[in-house]
C-alpha cells in the first residue's frame, strides 16, 4: 500500500544557460569596455615594441645590406647559422656564457630568498626599515656608476681595497680589473651588491601573506624557529621561488650587456666575450647584421626551450608552474 502511494519520479528539467553563459562577444566587450581599455595601451605597446621588430628577424636568413632592404637582400638560408656553430668562436662564446650563468644561478638567484628571509624575522620596524632601504639603493644606480665604483676599488694604480690587499697580503700589485680571472668574481659581486635588495620586494611580499596562525599553530605544537620556518615559512614561498627559477632560467644564455661591457677590455676579453657583447661586436662594429641576428635568434629560441622545460620540470615535481 506504502508502494501504491508513493510519489512518481520527478522529471529532470534542463537548467536554462544563465544570461551570463549566453554573453555574445559584443556584449561582453561593451559590458566590461572599461576593462579592455584599461589592457590596450599595453596590448599597443606589445604589438609595436615586442611583436612588429620580430620581422626583422628574417635578416638572420639573408646576406642583409641596409641599402637594398629586406626585399632586396639576397636569401642564404641557414648558412649563418651553420657559421655560428662550426666557427672558432661559439665554444668560447657558450662556456663564458654558461659559465657566468652558472655563478648567477649559484650565488646571485638564492641571494634575494636568503636576504627576505633574514628582514622577516627582525622584530623591530625602524631597524627593519631601514636596512631594507639601504639595500635597495644600489639598484637604482646606473651600471657606468657601478663600473666606476669598481675601477676605483679595485683599480691597480688608485683601487682603495686594491692597496689594502696589498698592503695586509704583501707581494707584488694585482690589477684586479684587468684580470681575466678574477673577471667572472667582479661580476658576481656587482651583481650581488646591485640586485640582492630589489629582488627581495618579490619574497617579502610573499612573506606578507602568510597566515601569522600557523606559525601560532606550530608554536603550540612545539616547533621552535628552524621547524617554523622550514613547515611554514618555505613552503609559504616556494611557489614564488619556482616561478622566479622559471623565468630566471629563460635568460639563462642572457647577460647584462651593459655591465659586461664596461668590465670589459683588452686583458679580460677571453673570459669576458659572451653573445651579448659578441652581436655588439659583430652587427654593430663589424656591420655584420644578418650574422649578429642569428646569433640573437638562436639566443631567444633556448631562452623559449628553456622557460618551457623549466616549467615541465616544475610540474613534474609536484609544483603549480608557471602556466
Amino acid at each position: 500500500m506504502a508502494t501504491d502511494l508513493a510519489p512518481p519520479p520527478v522529471k529532470a528539467v534542463p537548467r536554462k544557460p544563465r544570461r551570463r553563459d549566453r554573453l555574445s562577444v559584443g556584449t561582453a566587450l561593451l559590458r566590461y569596455r572599461w576593462l579592455y581599455l584599461m589592457l590596450l595601451p599595453g596590448l599597443v605597446y606589445f604589438a609595436i615594441f615586442k611583436y612588429l621588430p620580430m620581422y626583422g628577424l628574417t635578416i638572420a636568413f639573408q646576406d642583409f645590406v641596409p641599402f637594398l632592404g629586406y626585399s632586396g637582400s639576397e636569401w642564404v638560408g641557414l648558412a649563418h647559422f651553420q657559421d655560428l656553430f662550426t666557427g672558432p668562436d661559439f665554444g668560447r662564446l657558450l662556456g663564458n656564457t654558461l659559465i657566468l650563468a652558472l655563478l648567477m644561478i649559484v650565488f646571485a638567484f638564492p641571494a634575494p630568498i636568503i636576504v627576505a628571509l633574514m628582514l622577516n624575522e627582525l622584530r623591530f620596524n625602524v631597524l627593519k626599515r631601514s636596512i631594507q632601504s639601504l639595500v635597495y639603493i644600489p639598484h637604482f644606480l646606473s651600471w657606468t656608476i657601478v663600473a666606476s665604483l669598481t675601477y676605483l676599488l679595485f683599480s691597480v694604480d688608485f683601487g682603495v681595497i686594491a692597496n689594502w690587499i696589498h698592503g695586509f697580503v704583501g707581494g707584488a700589485k694585482v690589477d684586479y680589473v684587468a684580470q681575466a680571472e678574477w673577471f667572472r668574481p667582479i661580476i658576481v659581486m656587482q651583481t650581488l651588491w646591485k640586485s640582492t635588495g630589489w629582488g627581495t620586494i618579490i619574497y617579502l611580499a610573499a612573506l606578507a601573506g602568510v597566515n601569522a596562525d600557523q606559525y601560532e599553530a606550530a608554536r603550540m605544537d612545539g616547533a621552535g624557529r628552524w621547524r617554523q620556518f622550514w613547515h611554514v615559512t618555505l613552503p609559504a614561498i616556494r611557489p614564488t621561488i619556482v616561478v622566479m627559477a622559471i623565468l630566471t632560467s629563460g635568460n639563462l644564455l642572457d647577460a647584462s650587456f651593459e655591465q659586461l661591457w664596461l668590465m670589459t677590455n683588452s686583458l679580460n676579453r677571453s673570459t669576458a666575450d659572451v653573445f651579448d657583447t659578441f652581436v655588439y661586436y659583430v652587427g654593430i662594429t663589424q656591420g655584420g647584421y644578418s650574422y649578429a641576428t642569428a646569433v640573437g635568434l638562436f639566443k631567444g629560441v633556448a631562452g623559449v626551450v628553456l622557460i618551457f622545460g623549466c616549467n615541465w620540470l616544475a610540474k613534474r615535481l609536484g609544483q603549480r608552474g608557471l602556466f
